[in-house]
């Protein structure tokens, strides 16, 4: 009878213990090409480390976001819009000049969709800038992306004026 309990319990522990590493396991995917929840920093360093964390929001008040607008994008889109690729003009010109020393492009998305939804959507349409950036000439080692989600939204309304808003790529310029 105790021989029973304690194979059960020792069966138990050791399926307890293998979810718990697998579902560890599963979210440290970033080094072969997969998304990180954790992590959402790209790019070139600007004399610092490159990871930001999520919960770290206090880093994404680095740099001056007020000297370029942001870059909007359409619903579930991660393309730079003919009418929004001036302000990346703007940028690199701006850069090229050797005006700033580097940016961080941040990704926002608005409310719907998960977080982990949001984040990922936040990422492209930062990469999407950063490319664009590059493709003006800019040094990729001066750029680096953040992923903010649906974190920092600019206008914390419920309906479409308010999510055409916070689908948008932010310029932090140091």
């Amino acid at each position: 009878m105790i021989n029973k309990m304690i194979l059960k319990a020792l069966t138990v522990s050791l399926f307890v213990g293998s979810v718990a590493f697998v579902g560890g396991c599963r979210t440290k995917t970033s080094a072969e090409g997969g998304w990180d929840p954790n992590a959402y920093a790209q790019g070139g360093g600007l004399g610092g480390d490159n990871a930001f964390l999520v919960d770290n929001l206090s880093a994404q008040r680095d740099g001056n976001r007020d000297l370029f607008p942001p870059v909007y994008f359409a619903y579930d889109s991660s393309q730079v819009n003919p009418e929004e690729a001036g302000k990346c003009q703007e940028v690199a010109s701006y850069i090229l000049k050797g005006k700033g020393q580097g940016v961080i492009v941040e990704g926002h998305a608005d409310e719907r969709g998960s977080r982990e939804y949001n984040l990922a959507l936040g990422e492209r349409r930062a990469l999407a800038v950063r490319d664009y950036l590059i493709s003006l000439g800019v040094d990729p080692a001066v750029i680096q992306t953040k992923s903010m989600g649906e974190e920092d939204p600019a206008d914390m309304g419920h309906g479409e004026d308010a999510w055409r808003l916070n689908r948008r790529a932010v310029f932090a310029i140091y």
